[in-house]
């Protein structure tokens, strides 16, 4: 072998060394989700978070709809939707509601346990902390003739 051909192997082998200690390229940034989230489409009925209560005392579970802007009774809960979005029809389905929730037991001061979004696709990003109520998103909806749920 000559003299050239041995430094022009070298050359390649230490340049794929290096090649090789470098770390990999970084993936490209995410699409932020954000920008994919809009306001219930129009139609008959008022916007509305549906949403999940559980009373851990009895166990039971009840499905009720809250009308954005409006405050709704579960139990001792006071909900109040603020907003409640949804993604595009190009994107992954997902439902937003902005909620401030406010425990009223009677004889006793109000106290504000939560106050801000909640996701449907991932509840315990964001959730109600109640030793006796949670409170979990499911959907944005434009609602119709719906009762809120009764006091228990």
């Amino acid at each position: 072998m000559t003299t050239s051909a041995l430094a022009g192997l070298l050359i390649l082998a230490s340049a794929g060394a290096t090649l090789a200690q470098q770390p990999p390229a970084p993936p490209p940034p995410a699409r932020a989700d954000s920008a994919t989230l809009r306001a219930i489409p129009p139609g008959p009925g008022k916007p509305a978070a549906e949403l999940q209560g559980l009373d851990k005392v009895t166990a039971r579970t009840q499905r009720f709809f809250a009308p954005v802007g409006e405050t709704t009774r579960f139990g001792t809960l006071e909900v109040t939707v603020g907003d409640c979005l949804v993604n595009t029809p190009d994107a992954p389905p997902e439902s937003v509601a902005y909620l401030t929730i406010v425990d009223r037991k009677p004889g006793q001061p109000e106290e504000k346990l939560f106050a801000g979004w909640m996701f449907a696709s991932t509840p315990s990003l964001s959730a109600l902390d109640h030793g006796v109520y949670d409170v979990r998103v499911l959907a944005c909806t434009m609602a119709q003739g719906s009762s809120p749920p009764s006091s228990r």
